[in-house]
């Protein structure tokens, strides 16, 4: 019975009696025909064991670590290809061939054995099980870009809600930072203090981060593909910013029907797992020229897609569709929205609360970005998160705030 055996010096092979045989066997046999110590040796079928880099890495491949254990139980028969990571040098003489690992007999490096072993499929299955809108925050996120933008410049923003345990995605509220929205691009200003407060006022109404949106262009509705590439840039780095799996990105775009009219549509995508660790491992190009298509992604290295060796990926395979749903939050979203053209002034703050006058005034605030706007203003930001939570909790307002709060919107 032959065993194919996988290590950084190439694929070589060797001779067994046959599956009967047990681990401690075959690394016997591993030693005596290919001139590796037992004690060096650590086997695995899992092939990404050969990019394990720390002692801690290989305690992660453990299907042969127990050395009775038969190969039969491991369903390894002729033919089957069993993985090989060792320590210390070795000089590769007599006994089987290696098989070269590049051109004219050249061996490959780390760099490239990692490379090749690199395969981009698509990912079935998000780790969000869907996302649900808040209705006003979508609506009044997709009139702004429909009505006022129309559509001719992009716009992003991100969502705040809750995540179940199942995996399902709330959004509750949209926080839309100071940005540059360009025709094929998309430049968000972050801007790190309004941010300690937009999430501080999240935490006060039991919300966190979960989300990106961001609207395309009409001219990009004529194009053939889903994200561009500078878009998947844009989305795998606050993806693997977040830090949570459960990550959503939203786009926002226009498209034509048959009959003339055009209806604004969300799609929503997780960004999958390889695409998230290729933007973390530095993989992507960056840069782009005039001539570069856009629904591709471009390598530093090459990766393997369908058996074939690129540095070219289709967009497509790192998006994960994700199922929308909506539903009505608990807070409003009727106060002017933030860093939009037109300044919000306190006469707002003033005709937000007399519009809802017959309500608690627990009620009257109870809209993110009107608590925003009190945590930009006169010194209030480090009392707003009180606030919040007062909203969250449907309690009542201390007199004193309520009484600040009405005295600043007399004031307009």
């Amino acid at each position: 019975m032959l065993l194919r055996i996988r290590s950084r010096d190439g694929l070589e092979r060797i001779q067994i009696d046959g599956p009967h045989l047990s681990v401690a066997q075959l690394k016997t046999l591993i030693e005596s025909q290919l001139q590796i110590p037992v004690q060096n040796q650590t086997l695995s079928t899992d092939q990404n064991l050969l990019l394990a880099k720390t002692p801690a890495d290989l305690l992660r491949f453990s299907d042969m670590a127990d050395p009775s254990t038969p190969l039969s139980a491991l369903k390894l028969s002729h033919g089957s290809i069993v993985f090989l990571y060792y320590h210390g040098e070795r000089t590769v003489s007599g006994g089987p061939a290696v098989i070269p690992a590049g051109s004219f007999g050249r061996k490959m490096t780390i760099d490239d054995l990692i490379a090749k072993q690199t395969r981009i499929t698509r990912q079935e299955s998000p780790h969000c099980d869907s996302v649900s809108f808040d209705r006003d925050s979508a609506n009044a996120f997709q009139r702004y870009v429909n009505e006022t933008l129309a559509f001719a410049t992009k716009r992003g923003g991100f969502m705040y809600g809750t995540v179940s345990e199942e995996g399902k995605v709330e959004v509750d509220f949209i926080y839309e930072p100071p940005q540059q929205g360009l025709e094929d691009d998309l430049i968000v200003l972050r801007d790190p203090e309004e941010e300690k407060l937009v999430d501080a006022i999240a935490a006060g109404l039991g919300r966190k981060r979960v989300g990106f949106i961001f609207t395309q262009t009409i001219m990009q509705s004529k194009k053939d593909y889903n994200f561009s590439n500078k878009e998947i840039l844009q989305s795998a780095e606050l993806h693997a910013e977040s830090e949570l799996k459960e990550w959503v990105t939203v786009v926002v775009k226009l498209e034509a029907n048959e009959d003339g009219t055009a209806d604004v549509h969300f799609e929503a995508f997780q960004m999958s797992d390889m695409c998230v660790k290729l933007f973390k491992d530095g993989w992507f190009v960056t840069e782009f020229g005039e001539d570069d298509d856009p629904k591709l992604s471009k390598m530093k290295k090459d990766v393997v897609v369908g058996g074939k060796d690129v540095k070219e990926v289709d967009n497509d395979f790192f998006l994960v569709v994700v199922k929308i749903f909506d539903h009505q939050g608990p807070l409003s979203s009727t106060f002017p929205i933030e860093n939009r053209n037109n300044l919000v002034t306190m006469k707002a703050l003033k005709s937000h609360l007399d519009r809802a006058k017959s309500l608690p005034f627990v009620k009257r605030i109870s809209d993110f970005h009107l608590l925003l706007f009190l945590a930009k203003s006169h010194g209030l930001g480090s009392d707003v998160p009180a606030l919040a939570e007062c909203v969250e909790t449907q309690t009542a307002v201390p007199e004193g705030y309520q009484l600040l709060i009405e005295s600043m919107a007399d004031t307009s």
